[in-house]
Parts: C-alpha cells; structure tokens; sequence
C-alpha cells in the first residue's frame, strides 16, 4: 500500500474521532444544585408558539451544537433582610416589622420556567433587589389589612398570611419562599407598648388573686387540721394512759414472781455449785499429780533420747565427713594423675609430630643434595650461619666501657704500639669468620677472600728501572 493512501486513512480516523470526542463533550450534564438553561432552538409549545427555553434539573441533555446553548440558575438560597417602616395598619397607627426572608429558584415546572424567562443573566444583588421590592409591596399590604392586636398576638395568622401573598408573587419570577422571620413588631405611638403594659398589669393581679385565695383556703384548711390534730392526740392519750396502767399492774405481778422464782433458783444453784467445786477440786488434785508424773517421765525420756539422737548424729556427721574426705582425696589424685598423663601424652604426641616434620624436613633436604647427607647438613648449617654470627655479635654488644685509659710506652717489638695491640687483640677475641665455617666443617666462599698463610712468602715488588 502506497504512503499516501496511508496517511490519508490516518487523517480520516484522526477526524473522524476528534468529532465523536466534539459530539459527546456537547452531552451537558446537570448539577443537583443548578437549573440547567437550555435556549435556542428547542422546539413549540402545545398552542403552536415557540418556546423560549428548556429547565432541565438533575438530569443531562446533549446540545445541538450552532442551534442550541445553556446556562445555569443557581439553586443556592438567598438571604433577604427587610427592615420595613412606617407601615399604616388597619387602625392607621404605623408600625415597623423588621424580619429576614430566605427565598430561592423554585424546580416547579411552571415556575422554573419563569426563572429562566426572568432570571437568567441576572447577578445575586440584582435577584435580591428584586425580591425586596415584591416582599415590601406585599407587607404593606398584608399590615393595611389586620388590626395591631392580630399582628402582635396571633403572629401565626401573620405569618401565613405573609407566606400565602409573598410567595405568590414570587412564583411569578420563579422564586420561592422557605422561610419568614419576623424579629420584632414596634410602633412610634407607643400603642404596643401600652398593649404589653396592660397584659402585664392584668396577669399580675390575677396572680395577685389566685395567691390570696390561695392564701385564704390555706389558712381554714390549717386550722381544721389544727383542731382535728388535737382531739385525736387527746384521744390517743386517754387511751395510751389507760394501756399503760394495766401493763405497769402485770409488769409488778410478773416481777414479783420472777423474784419468787429467781431465788428458789439461786438456793438451788449454790448448792449445786458447791458440791460440784469440790468435786472439781478433788479431781484437780489427781489431776495435776497424774500430770506431774508424766512431765517428769517425759523429761527423762526426752533427755535420754536428746543424748542418744546427738551421739549419734555426731557419729554419723564424723563418718560422713570422712567419708567425703577420702572421696575428695581420689577425685583430687585420680583428677591429677589424668591431667599429667594427658599432658605428658599430648607433649609425647607433639614432640612426635616434631621429629617426624624434621624427619620429612631432612630428608627432602638430602634428596635435594642428590642424596649426600654432608653437603645436606652443610646447607641446614650454611642456614642458620646468620643466626650463629648474630650470636657472636651479641656477646660484645652489651659490653658498656665506661671509660678506656691507655698509656702507650711506644711501639713494641713487633712495631706496633700499645693502642694498637690493645685493639687488636680485643678483636681477636671474637672468632674470626673463616674460623666459625671450619668449625662448621665448612670451607669459606672463594669470593668471599682466601686466607693467608702466615709463613707464605711476600709478594716480590717490582724492580723500578
């Protein structure tokens, strides 16, 4: 397929869903809170006329685009305050009512349709404005018609009235009333006041009354009470007095016989009381003599059994500890003896690992000598020849002289002075370096120099001619 056929597919599905996504943002969808306002183009009524707009709430429409377009009225509430003034009554006494209307777009059909034939494009103020001016109008009319005392007394019939005629006019614009507030009813002549005055005057003296009938009955009743009080006391007494008596004469003949009893009882316990303390006493004495017997059987029995259980609990604690003594004593040796023959054994054990490491060591050594066993033992020699020279350096090295006198006489036989015999001969103590390798059974390096026979003859110098 050719490039061009191809890019002209693309451009086709690329404007071909660019106008779907156009056709489906023209699908508006209204807010529960708003009155969607749909003009232009919308269709005619039922008597044949155009209609003027379409209120749509809580639902969606799609706009025709270039034929159709949509606002919003807003459902939100519209607080009102109406101060009104100098407002003739039916007595022609003027009064001032100042109260608070809250109104708002009503979503009745009908009247939703004379919000948007009346309020669409409108500001907040200019929708308050005109509410002020149709609640005022209708105030001053509802007051002309009622008399102050229905205003002030009955505020029900008051306000349904100004329900019933302000909401009627608002319907006409597209309003409704939801609530009347009415603060408070005054006048310039006082005539309310007046009106308070006399209410007030009226209640309190029928409180006034109430209280001294009240008062009145009160009193007879308490007095009646009084009188009725005091004769069933009176009688109460009589017969409280008469009870009395009668139980005091029972009470003296019934102590008079406890009296008689009460005695009789005591000869009687008395007797009985001593005969029986001394019976008490005789059996007190055996008592206590049986008592006394066998204290003294257990004391002796208890002594004799503390001597013997001590002599041989002692005799037992002695075993014992002899016993613990001698077992200690084994444990210690057998302890000791184990802990020597293991460390002996492991000494044994390493001193072989030792020795047979060397073997192995020595032999490796040899094999490497291309198996003479003194050229070997000249290279374990030759190895430690360091240490062994070390050795020699170290036994001067810690020699601290203090101070060296010299007093040189002159040069000596030989040609050499004091000093320098001194020196050489404390060189000469240390073993010279070819000496310690003829003691190792090892000849010293050539490289290293040859010694000098002391009877070699002098080296001829040459004839100068």
């Amino acid at each position: 397929m050719k490039p061009e056929i191809i890019y002209l597919i693309c451009a086709l599905v690329l404007i071909l869903v660019s106008f779907i996504f156009w056709i489906c943002s023209r699908y508006k969808k209204c807010p529960s809170d708003k009155i969607m306002v749909v003009y232009g183009s919308i269709g005619k009524n039922k008597d044949g006329t155009n209609r003027s707009a379409k209120c749509i709430h809580g639902g969606a429409e799609f706009i025709i685009p270039v034929f159709q377009s949509y606002s919003y009225l807003d459902l939100t509430p519209i607080s009102i305050q109406v101060d009104l003034k100098n407002a003739l009554s039916r007595q022609n006494i003027r009064i001032d009512v100042p109260s608070r209307f809250t109104v708002g777009i009503s979503t009745e059909p009908g009247v939703m349709q004379n919000a948007a034939e009346r309020l669409l494009g409108l500001q907040l103020s200019e929708i308050q404005e005109l509410s002020k001016d149709i609640i005022f109008g209708q105030l001053r009319l509802i007051i002309a018609t009622m008399d102050i005392e229905e205003i002030n007394t009955d505020r029900d019939k008051f306000l349904a009235a100004v329900s019933s005629n302000v909401e009627t006019e608002l319907k006409k614009i597209g309003l409704r009333l939801i609530n009347v507030n009415v603060t408070d009813i005054s006048d310039e002549s006082g005539y309310i006041a007046a009106l308070g005055k006399e209410a007030a005057a009226k209640a309190i003296n029928d409180a006034k009354r109430s209280v001294a009938e009240q008062d009145r009955d009160g009193s007879i009743g308490e007095a009646n009470a009084k009188m009725d009080q005091r004769i069933k006391v009176a009688e109460a007494n009589s017969v409280a007095i008469q009870g009395e008596n009668e139980a005091k004469m029972k009470i003296a003949m019934s102590e008079a016989a406890l009296k008689e009893k009460e005695a009789e009882a005591l000869k009687i316990s008395t007797t009985a009381e001593k005969i029986q303390a001394a019976r008490a006493l005789e059996e007190s004495y055996a008592a206590e003599r049986a008592a006394e017997e066998a204290r003294r059987a257990k004391e002796q029995a208890t002594l004799e059994a503390d001597i013997i259980v001590r002599a041989e609990a002692k005799k037992k604690e002695m075993e014992l500890a002899a016993e613990a003594e001698a077992e200690q004593l084994r444990r210690k040796a057998r302890g000791e003896a184990d802990a020597i023959y293991a460390k002996m054994q492991a000494e044994a054990r390493g001193m072989e690992e030792i020795l047979k490491k060397q073997a192995a060591g020595f032999a490796e050594i040899v094999q490497s000598a291309g198996g003479d066993s003194d050229a070997a033992l000249k290279l374990l020699i030759a190895d430690k020849l360091e240490d062994l020279m070390r050795v020699q350096v170290d036994a001067i090295k810690n020699i601290k002289i203090d101070k060296v006198t010299v007093w040189d006489g002159g040069q000596g036989a030989d040609g050499k002075t004091s000093t320098a015999n001194f020196i050489s001969g404390m060189m000469k103590s240390v073993p010279p370096l070819d000496e310690v390798f003829t003691m190792a059974g090892m000849q010293l390096p050539s490289l290293l120099g040859k010694k000098i026979e002391e009877n070699a003859p002098a080296a001829e110098e040459p004839i100068e001619e």
